[in-house]
C-alpha cells in the first residue's frame, strides 16, 4: 500500500515562499484594472448565460476575485435570479443564515423598527445606516467560512447605497510589501475574537469565536476575515499587530486606484470571492425601496484559484 503524503500545496501566501510571492505579484498587479468600469460585465439574464458572458465574467474574477454584472432583468424578484447565477460558478453550498429567507437568500431591505417581532431591525443590514469595510461573515465558526458573496440589486436606494470595494489579495499584497510581520501577525489563530451573541433573555445564541484575519486555505488560496467596526470585534493587544491594524485601515481609508466605488442598479449585481466591501447610508421614499438579495456560500468561484 502506498502511504505516501501528498506535499503541501506551494502558495504564494505563504511568507516561506518568497520568490513564489514575487512571480505572482507580478502577474496580480500587471494590467490591474484601473476604475470600476472595468470590472463591469454586460449580460442578458443572470439565469441563462452564454459561454461567451459567463467566461467574461469569470476572466475578470480570476484577475480580481469580483466582477459586476449588469443584466436585463431589472426589478424582478425572482431569487432564481442570483441563485443560478451562483450555481454557474458552482456556488452550491449557500450560508442559510438564522435572518435568510426560506431560498436562502438575504432581502437586505430597511425593517420598520416599531415591528418588535422582526428580529431583523436590530442589526445594521437591515436598516438604511451606512456599513464600513467588512467581509461577510466574519464571525462564522472556522468550518462555515464565506468564501463566496453574490450581491443582487432589484431595486436601488432612490438616494445613497454606494459601496466601496477592495480585492482582499491586494490588501495583502499592500501589507506585506510594506512589512512581511503585519502578515505573521494578522495570521495569528487569537488576533481576532468576536464577543458570543446573546438573546433578549442573555442566553448565548452564538459562542465567541477567535481566528485570523488572513488564513491559507487547503487549495492555497487566501482568505480574508475582516470587520474596521471595533464595536463587533475584540482585538490582540499587542504592539505589532496594532500597527498592522492600523495600516490596513489606512490602505482602507486612503485614496487608492485599487478602491472602487459605485451603485448598484436594478438588474446589476457583484459576484466575488468575498472581497472587502462597505456600504454608504441610504434613503428610501413611499415609491422606491431599497432591495437587494445576498446570498452568502462556503464555496470559493470555481476557476479562480490563485495563480503563478
Amino acid at each position: 500500500m502506498n502511504t505516501a503524503q501528498s506535499e503541501p500545496i506551494k502558495t504564494p501566501f505563504d511568507l516561506n515562499h518568497n520568490d513564489l510571492y514575487q512571480r505572482w505579484r507580478d502577474k496580480k498587479f500587471h494590467n490591474y484594472p484601473s476604475q470600476l468600469g472595468d470590472l463591469v460585465v454586460e449580460i442578458n439574464d443572470p439565469r441563462n448565460l452564454s459561454e461567451v458572458e459567463f467566461n467574461k465574467l469569470l476572466s475578470v474574477c480570476q484577475q480580481t476575485n469580483m466582477v459586476l454584472y449588469a443584466g436585463k432583468t431589472g426589478d424582478d424578484p425572482d431569487a432564481e435570479i442570483p441563485l443560478a447565477l451562483g450555481r454557474r460558478f458552482q456556488l452550491t453550498h449557500l450560508d442559510h443564515n438564522w435572518l435568510a429567507d426560506e431560498s436562502g437568500l438575504t432581502s437586505l431591505t430597511v425593517v420598520d423598527n416599531k415591528d418588535e417581532d422582526n428580529a431583523r431591525q436590530n442589526y445594521i443590514p437591515y436598516s438604511n445606516k451606512a456599513i464600513n469595510w467588512h467581509t461577510d461573515g466574519y464571525y462564522n465558526i472556522a468550518e462555515k467560512q464565506i468564501y463566496g458573496l453574490n450581491l443582487h440589486c432589484v431595486v436601488p436606494a432612490i438616494e445613497g447605497g454606494e459601496n466601496r470595494l477592495m480585492d482582499h489579495e491586494v490588501v495583502y499584497s499592500l501589507l506585506r510589501d510594506k512589512n512581511p510581520d503585519y502578515i505573521q501577525a494578522l495570521m495569528a489563530d487569537d488576533v481576532m475574537i468576536i464577543p458570543p451573541r446573546l438573546d433578549k433573555e442573555g442566553n448565548v445564541v452564538r459562542a465567541e469565536e477567535s481566528g485570523p484575519v488572513f488564513s491559507i486555505h487547503a487549495s492555497g488560496n487566501l482568505h480574508m476575515r475582516y470587520t474596521i467596526r471595533t464595536r463587533n470585534v475584540i482585538w490582540k493587544d499587542e504592539p505589532l499587530t496594532q500597527e498592522a491594524l492600523n495600516y490596513l485601515s489606512q490602505i482602507l481609508e486612503n485614496e487608492s486606484p485599487y478602491s472602487y466605488q459605485g451603485k448598484l442598479e436594478s438588474g446589476m449585481g457583484l459576484v466575488s470571492n468575498n472581497v472587502l466591501h462597505d456600504r454608504s447610508a441610504f434613503a428610501d421614499d413611499a415609491t422606491q425601496k431599497r432591495l437587494l438579495y445576498r446570498a452568502r456560500y462556503y464555496d470559493r468561484l470555481a476557476g479562480t484559484d490563485v495563480y503563478i
